[in-house]
């Protein structure tokens, strides 16, 4: 492959070009006009896209990286260390676009570093804030033999690949901590949270279906990647997650059922109305049919059926953090919500930046190159 020559503009790549630039009028008009000329919000709804998708939406997809890492470092199934890499990718790029995501929402983004100075250890924002901060450069680490070995810097690489094993366990526990947390930020509303969505489980599952939507984008992730730089695709190691995700699903929408009934919830299904149609669409888009769908041997062992299992499992895993961010606190805060043109343009640029870059990663690093396990891995 020749690295060097340009590539040809393609629709996609087009299309591409297009978000970006309007993500960055978008971005022109946030910080010279403030948040009041570039946002819907209000001080009756003050969190709205870019904190319900760019921020809980983002570090939720990512956690495919802590999810595979452990599975391959701490577990020693080493069979899956050929998606190891990408996964860890996935999520380095994915939890750097929620810190730049952040940018945007905050009213004094230049204020984004008082956490380091300005300790506030009762405070769930803080926590996730610092876990966030280490997790980004524990990925960064983890990442950073992609970048080593593209330069053949052989000390620094050595070192990384000495440390890698504790590198994975502090990422996995940072990732706990605060995948979690960002479920404990809505446990001060009880009064405010619609009943569908409030309990006092959501830390769980926040986190237990972090966990199973982690496992859907490297499922999701495989396929494109596979079909955009037209590699084989590792199926027998993506049907095995698939049956590991059929395990994930099923725990998590039983925890999700026996909690509703347990709360009295259930009888809220019998009003037609806006949020009761959401949690539907939520529950078995996200949740219902995957398992049915991955219950079939066939179906998780089909490219097709996988993959489309997959996308369902993230559509309704967007749904559920936008309906626990938006609506499910729109009624009772009395104003409606629907973010502008330049919101959702901001987060689409966010978006199409990740698979710009995780494209310039597999082009010019060779994202997809296995190294050898660390001698610590090893069985």
């Amino acid at each position: 492959m020749d690295h060097n020559k340009l590539p040809k503009l393609t629709f996609w790549r087009a299309v591409l070009i297009l978000i970006l630039a309007s993500g960055l009028y978008s971005t022109v008009l946030r910080f010279t006009k403030g948040l009041g000329a570039a946002t819907a919000l209000s001080d009756r709804f003050p969190w709205g896209l870019w904190v319900g998708f760019d921020v809980l939406c983002g570090v939720g997809l990512a956690a495919g990286g802590f999810t595979l890492a452990a599975v391959v470092y701490i577990f020693h199934f080493e069979r899956f260390h050929a998606i190891v890499r990408p996964a860890i990718l996935t999520a380095f790029l994915g939890y750097g676009l929620v810190a730049v995501a952040l940018l945007f929402d905050l009213g004094r983004p230049y204020r984004i570093w008082h956490p380091l100075v300005m300790w506030n250890p009762r405070s769930v924002m803080f926590e996730v804030a610092w876990c966030v901060m280490l997790y980004l450069t524990v990925l960064a680490l983890e990442f950073s033999p992609v970048v080593l070995e593209r330069f053949r810097l052989t000390k620094p690489l050595k070192v990384i690949k000495a440390i890698t094993i504790p590198l994975v366990i502090v990422g996995v526990l940072l990732s706990t901590l605060h995948q979690s947390s960002l479920g404990s930020l809505y446990l001060i509303v009880p009064s405010k949270l619609h009943p569908y969505w409030y309990s006092p489980w959501l830390p769980v599952f926040f986190y237990v279906s972090a966990i199973g939507v982690g496992l859907a984008m490297v499922i999701f992730e495989s396929n494109l990647s596979a079909r955009a730089f037209k590699r084989e695709i590792e199926m027998p190691l993506l049907s095995q997650l698939g049956k590991v995700m059929l395990v994930i699903l099923g725990i998590y929408g039983l925890m999700r059922l026996l909690d509703l009934a347990s709360r009295g919830a259930l009888g809220l299904l019998r009003e037609p109305t806006t949020e009761t149609l959401l949690l539907i669409l939520e529950i078995a888009i996200g949740t219902a049919v995957p398992v049915v769908m991955l219950a079939f041997r066939q179906v998780r062992e089909n490219r097709e059926g996988l993959f489309a299992t997959a996308v369902l499992v993230i559509t309704g895993f967007l749904l559920n953090r936008l309906n626990v961010s938006v609506t499910g606190l729109e009624a009772s805060s009395g104003a409606h919500y629907f973010p502008r043109w330049t919101e959702v343009s901001v987060t689409l640029s966010l978006v199409g930046a990740g698979f710009l870059f995780f494209a310039l990663a597999v082009r010019y690093f060779g994202a997809f190159e296995s190294p050898p396990l660390p001698a610590g891995a090893r069985q």
